[in-house]
C-alpha cells in the first residue's frame, strides 16, 4: 500500500483528500518510483477543477512533475535501474499516472535521470517549467540573441524559466506582471524591463523599449481578452505563443497582421525524441552551471499539506514554484 492524494468530484483545493491505495507492479514501459518531492502546476489546478483540456475518469490522481528514486523496472524498459534517482515531466494522462502520492507508476518516457547533486526540491521544481519555455520560444519560436521577448505572468515558474532561458541566448526578456508588488522580484530574476499591466498599456511600452518596432516574441499562457492587447506588442513578422488560459475564458484571434499566431502544448513536443533530447542537453548544461536555478516560492512537508499548497497556487500571490515534499 502507499498514500495518493485523489479527488473524488471536480471543485476547489478542498476536493483533494490523502488515501491509502494499492499500487500495482509497473507495467510494460513503466517505472515505479518512491516519490521524495513534487511540484505544482497550473494545469493540475485545472484538471482538479474540471477546467482543463480533458477530463478523467474519477476517482483520480494528480501530478505530472516529481522527484524520487526507481523502486521498480517493469517490462521493456532500458536505461533504468533499482535505485537510480530520477524526475519526471509532463507527458502522461494525469488521471491515471499522477504523482502526488508516496509512490507513483509513470511512463519510463517521461523520466528523466537526475544528477547526483541535484536535490529533490530543485528536480521537482525545474524540469516543467524548463521544457515549456524551451519548447515554446527556442524550438517554436525560434528565440535569437537580441530578440525582445515579452513574458506575460512572468513570475510563475515558466515565466522565471523563460527569463533565464532568453538570458542564456542573449535575448531581452520583457516580463510583464500584473501589479508592481512583484516587480523586484523579477528584475531580480534578471528581467531586463517589467511593464506592470494594470497601470502601464503593454503595445505602448514595448514600442518604447523596442524604438517603436516591437517584440519579436511574446509569451502568453492568459489567453482570453489579454490576448489581443498581446498581440499588439509583436513585431511585424513576429510570433504570438499562446500556451496556456489562465484567465479562463474564450481567447478570439488577433485581427492585427503580419504576425503568426501559434499555441504550445509541452506533452506534444516532449513526444517527440529529438526535441526532447535537445531539451534534456540544454537545460541540463544550465542546470549544472547554475545559469538555470529554479526560485522555489515555498516547500510544504507532507502530503497532508497539498491543499494549503493548492490554494497558494490559486492565490497567484507565489513568485516561482510551490513544492510539496514527501515525508518519508
Amino acid at each position: 500500500m502507499s498514500k495518493a492524494v485523489l479527488f473524488h468530484e471536480t471543485g476547489g483545493p478542498e476536493v483533494l483528500r490523502v488515501e491509502d491505495v494499492e499500487l500495482p507492479e509497473p507495467g510494460p514501459g513503466e517505472l515505479r518510483i518512491r516519490v521524495e518531492a513534487f511540484g505544482l502546476n497550473r494545469a493540475e489546478g485545472m484538471l482538479r477543477s474540471g477546467t482543463y483540456v480533458y477530463r478523467c475518469a474519477l476517482p483520480a490522481r494528480l501530478g505530472y512533475e516529481a522527484a524520487g528514486v526507481v523502486e521498480a523496472v517493469g517490462p521493456s524498459v532500458a536505461g533504468f535501474a533499482v535505485g537510480d534517482p530520477v524526475s519526471t515531466v509532463s507527458g502522461f494522462a494525469m488521471g491515471r499516472y499522477g504523482v502526488y502520492g508516496t509512490h507513483a507508476n509513470v511512463p519510463a518516457a517521461a523520466v528523466l535521470h537526475r544528477a547526483p547533486d541535484v536535490d529533490a526540491v530543485t528536480g521537482a521544481a525545474a524540469w516543467v517549467a524548463h521544457t515549456t519555455a524551451y519548447g515554446a520560444l527556442v524550438e517554436g519560436g525560434g528565440m535569437r540573441p537580441g530578440d525582445h521577448v515579452v513574458i506575460a505572468a512572468a513570475t510563475g515558474s515558466v515565466g522565471l524559466a523563460a527569463i533565464q532561458q532568453a538570458n542564456r541566448l542573449g535575448a531581452i526578456p520583457i516580463a510583464t506582471t500584473r501589479t508592481k508588488a512583484k516587480r523586484a522580484a523579477l528584475e531580480e530574476e534578471g528581467a531586463a524591463h517589467v511593464i506592470v499591466t494594470d497601470e502601464e498599456d503593454l503595445a505602448e511600452e514595448v514600442a518604447a523599449i523596442t524604438g517603436g518596432r516591437g517584440a519579436e516574441l511574446v509569451l502568453d499562457p492568459v489567453g482570453g481578452p489579454f490576448t489581443p492587447r498581446a498581440a499588439l506588442a509583436v513585431a511585424p513578422g513576429g510570433t504570438l505563443i499562446v500556451y496556456g488560459a489562465q484567465s479562463g475564458e474564450p481567447t478570439p484571434l488577433p485581427p492585427n497582421w503580419p504576425l503568426t499566431v501559434t499555441t504550445y502544448t509541452n506533452d506534444r513536443f516532449l513526444a517527440d525524441p529529438g526535441r526532447f533530447r535537445r531539451a534534456r542537453h540544454f537545460i541540463d548544461a544550465g542546470l549544472r552551471d547554475g545559469a538555470f536555478l529554479p526560485r522555489v516560492d515555498r516547500v510544504y512537508e507532507g502530503l497532508e499539506h497539498t491543499v494549503e499548497a493548492h490554494r497558494r497556487m490559486e492565490s497567484n500571490a507565489h513568485v516561482g514554484k510551490l513544492v510539496v515534499r514527501v515525508s518519508s
